[in-house]
């Protein structure tokens, strides 16, 4: 099994940090930036072989990239996207596509938390598939939300629902055995050419729609956030102190 960062993204509402930087190099403790967590956490867990999917400012990833590998004891592979300031990362996540039947640990190139998510995720292996969800967070409209089928897999994910009806939040890190590997590079691939424009939890929902099985591993009472804009990576720095 591998990990892997989805960090092409541009995070606009960062500038001017990222009017030079893609989010995921954005420091949130000294100089310890989104990416640093990522991959201590990703070595911590024993994933020493990283995919990351590089778009926006490339190349200040390339530029770091020896010296992260030297800092966290780990292998980096560079995916390239070059459609990242037009594309969404349903299209990120597909071009990584050939490492899926490796089996990968996922995780958002713009989430702080702590290592216990991908401890727990590691400590749940059984689905093809499986999502960190907070379901304990109280929920608002711009969460990425999910709603569970009566045996507790994925029924529903996305942005567009009332957070009154959903059963918690995914937060970024996902488990991908080795098995789920070609049906969700089918299901991304159908995702970004019927919509760009669309996330790769979209593509989640195209799997379900076609009858795959998604489970859910709750993360409990984890301090993490999502880092959007400035407020979220004032949090993120009060966060990342803790850890």
């Amino acid at each position: 099994m591998i990990g892997m960062v989805l960090a092409a993204g541009a995070g606009r509402r960062l500038r001017p940090y990222t009017d030079t930087l893609p989010k995921a190099l954005v420091p949130v403790d000294g100089e310890t930036t989104i990416l640093d967590i990522a991959l201590s956490n990703l070595a911590e867990v024993g994933l020493t072989d990283v995919v990351i999917v590089v778009g926006y400012r490339a190349t200040a990833v390339e530029e770091r990239k020896d010296e992260l590998e030297k800092k966290y004891g780990v292998s980096i592979t560079l995916v390239h996207n070059d459609k990242a300031e037009e594309w969404n990362n349903a299209y990120s996540l597909w071009l990584a596509r050939e490492h899926f039947a490796k089996g990968v640990l996922l995780v958002n190139g713009d989430t702080v938390h702590p290592v216990s998510v991908e401890k727990t995720l590691l400590a749940n292996r059984g689905p093809q598939i499986l999502l960190a969800v907070d379901n304990v967070k109280t929920l608002a409209d711009e969460e990425m939300k999910v709603i569970l089928d009566g045996e507790g897999n994925l029924q529903r994910i996305t942005k567009l629902m009332d957070p009154a009806t959903a059963n918690g939040e995914y937060i970024g890190a996902t488990l991908i055995e080795p098995a789920a590997a070609e049906a969700l590079a089918d299901s991304l691939q159908a995702t970004w050419e019927r919509d760009p424009d669309l996330y790769y939890e979209d593509g989640y929902q195209e799997l379900v729609n076609r009858g795959g099985k998604i489970g859910v591993a709750p993360i409990g009472e984890v301090a993490w956030v999502e880092v959007d804009n400035h407020d979220d990576l004032a949090k993120a720095r009060e966060i990342a102190k803790t850890y």
